[in-house]
Formats: structure tokens, sequence, C-alpha cells
């Protein structure tokens, strides 16, 4: 797993995150490894050289889930942004990834609690989860689309039940129940996708 905080292992409650409760849902036989760290864009990660450590690690068959997007919107500068630095440097995580035989799953990054009157959940991302789907489908990778998964289950909780998901006083990041039901969520794009870890 590369990642952000939302993924990363947390190393105290009631902080939790759906990368950390992943290993839940799988049979002995797999191994997760999750390289994800709390406060990361993906320029942040290329530079302090995550994926150059996971691809020396990763063999073929592995799969590399990647979910970032939390922290891209922070970072500024003449061409940066969705469409332009953000989608380049995700093609370097999926052909860096295919170039070792492993599997690259793309994943959208998940939502903040952002109830607007109606009880919608309204976007925080701007272009970033469409500029995900936009890579997933230019390279024809897996996409599990888990800003619009999570969308709908915010939305089905509403704007009172869905606080018992999160940290209290927190609107991005998770206990463990709520990166218990976005492991789950994470769990049926796999299986959507008819990834082969399925079996699992």
């Amino acid at each position: 797993l590369l990642g952000d905080s939302t993924v990363a292992d947390q190393p105290l409650e009631p902080y939790n995150s759906w990368g950390q409760m992943l290993t839940r849902f799988f049979k002995p036989g797999v191994a997760i490894a999750n390289h994800a760290e709390s406060g990361e864009s993906l320029r942040s990660s290329l530079g302090a050289r995550r994926l150059d450590k996971v691809l020396s690690v990763i063999k073929p068959g592995d799969y590399l889930l990647i979910q970032y997007g939390h922290n891209d919107e922070k970072e500024k500068g003449e061409g940066v942004g969705a469409f332009t630095t953000y989608t380049s440097d995700l093609k370097k995580f999926v052909s860096g990834a295919r170039e070792r035989g492993a599997i690259p799953v793309l994943i959208t990054p998940v939502q903040r609690r952002t109830f607007d009157k109606e009880g919608k959940i309204t976007n925080s991302h701007g272009d970033y989860p469409d500029a995900v789907r936009q890579v997933a489908r230019e390279e024809k990778v897996a996409l599990i689309d888990l800003n619009q998964i999570s969308k709908v289950l915010y939305e089905t909780w509403g704007p009172e039940k869905s606080v018992l998901a999160f940290k209290e006083g927190d609107g991005t990041h998770h206990n463990n129940y709520g990166s218990y039901e976005l492991a789950k969520c994470i769990v049926e794009g796999i299986r959507a996708n008819k990834l082969a870890l399925a079996k699992y």
C-alpha cells in the first residue's frame, strides 16, 4: 500500500486507517506491507523515495494499491495541479509497478465528512478524484472509486451517525469502526475489479 494518513498504519487510537484494517479481510497466504505515510502527497512521497523503496522489494504478481489526493491540493507552484503534475506522477507509480511485473490498483481519495444543508457530501478534493479516474482509463489500470463509494456510505449514515466513524472533532481521519467499514469497501472494489487477489 502507498498513500497518506487515511491509508497509513496509525500508532495510537483513536486514529485508524483502512490500510491497517485491510489485513482483517484476507486469509493466510497474503502479506500486506503498508508503506503509506501521514501527510504525504504523490510528490512528497516520490521525494522521500517511498516508491523507490517499494519497487526495490516488489515481486512479479504483487499488487500495489495507491491512494493519494488528501495532501496533493496543498501543492503549489507553476504548472502544479491535478491534470498536470499529479497525473504524470501517478503514471510513474503505475509504470514502476508494471516494469517489475506487479499489478497497480488506483484508488480515488476517500471523502472528507463535509455535508451540505441537504445532507449531501461536498467534494473537498477538487479535480484530484477525476485525475485518478482519467489515469486509470488511459493506463487501463483497475480503479477502486473510494471517493464515490465513501460518498454513498457517509450519506447513508447521514450527518449525525457518520460522526461515529471518525476521530472526534475530525472530518478526515477515522476511528476503528470507520476504517473497518472503509476496508470493507476496498475489498468490494477488489472483487468488483475481478482481481485474482479476490480469491484470498
